[in-house]
């Protein structure tokens, strides 16, 4: 199936991008630079992204592609498929020398995710999945957490450390989950955290203000793993507006409860909208349309390049 062809791709690039940032991880060659306010680059995550799409353009040349740090380049086949690629998820941990951090490519057809790779070069764990197929760890089936309720749940979360004006309403959120929860961990790249929400170690997570390549291949596994993703609302969104609640199906609901009594998307698109700027990093000159889904008039927001999230639904 065609579908194999993009996910073996997506694994050797992620292996390949892994193996990148492997040469500058605690090294003295890495270099870091700010591209806006507490949001960092550094050459690791350049020269992973550069060996990603090297793989993708030399198999898929026909294909568009979303890049954290080069952002959209588009098909002049206009194909269906568009590649969402973060070479460096956790670049803050990266830079410090903390060995949590990930790569995440997902492959994108008509919005959604069709296949999906995270990928942790410190423990050579890989978390793929396919549309229909399932999601694995190093090719084991992944299986979300067998939890039914929030309360005593083991959560995973991030903080809006690039939206300060979404820090209060995410405070008041978190106050009320931490009552209910059994504990909750940040471990700072969201494409692990819901990997590790697919496979069963979390029982559900919560972000708000993450862009489309932190979340889409993560969405997938989380899907194929049986478990549930939304945006604030319980809507299929998450792409367009970057707020993700995810979980075991019973989890999720509570968990979305729980959230509903302090934010939905209107509010949040208000706060994160009024913060959200284009990066001084990208010289990108983003397509023609309106992010997400037309008939809600979702509002577009970006960490690192300002996108017209329509290219995702094509």
């Amino acid at each position: 199936m065609f579908l194999d062809t993009l996910l073996e791709t997506a694994v050797a690039a992620a292996r390949v991008g892994g193996q990148e940032l492997g040469n500058y991880f605690r090294c003295d060659g890495l270099r870091v630079s700010t591209k806006g306010d507490n949001d960092f680059v550094t050459n690791a995550d350049h020269a992973s992204e550069t060996a990603i799409l090297k793989m993708l353009r030399d198999t898929f040349p026909g294909h568009a592609i979303l890049a954290e740090e080069s952002g959209y380049s588009d098909s002049e086949s206009n194909s269906e498929f568009t590649w969402i690629v973060d070479p460096l998820d956790g670049t803050r941990n990266f830079a410090q020398g903390l060995p949590i951090y990930s790569v995440s490519i997902a492959c994108i057809r008509d919005g959604m995710p069709v296949v999906g790779v995270v990928f942790d070069p410190q423990r050579e764990e890989l978390f793929a999945a396919r549309k229909g197929g399932g999601a694995q760890l190093n090719g084991t089936p992944l299986r979300i957490s067998s939890r039914t309720v929030l309360a005593g749940s083991f959560l995973a979360t991030g903080y809006p450390f690039r939206h300060g004006t979404a820090l209060d309403l995410y405070l008041e959120t978190f106050r009320d989950v931490f009552s209910q929860a059994r504990g909750v961990r940040r471990c700072g790249s969201a494409a692990l955290d819901l990997a590790y929400t697919a496979a069963g170690i979390f029982d559900g997570f919560f972000e708000f203000g993450l862009s489309a390549w932190d979340i889409a291949a993560g969405a997938l596994l989380i899907e194929e793993a049986g478990g549930r993703i939304s945006d604030l609302d319980g809507g299929g969104r998450y792409l367009d507006c970057g707020n993700v609640v995810a979980g075991a199906p019973g989890v999720w609901t509570e968990l979305r409860s729980t959230i509903s009594r302090h934010a939905d998307e209107e509010r949040m698109g208000h706060l994160l909208g009024a913060a959200s700027k284009p990066s001084a990093a990208s010289e990108l000159d983003p397509p023609e349309g309106s992010p997400g889904n037309e008939a809600n008039g979702t509002p577009e927001f970006s960490s690192a390049v300002d996108i017209k999230v329509e290219a995702l639904h094509r």
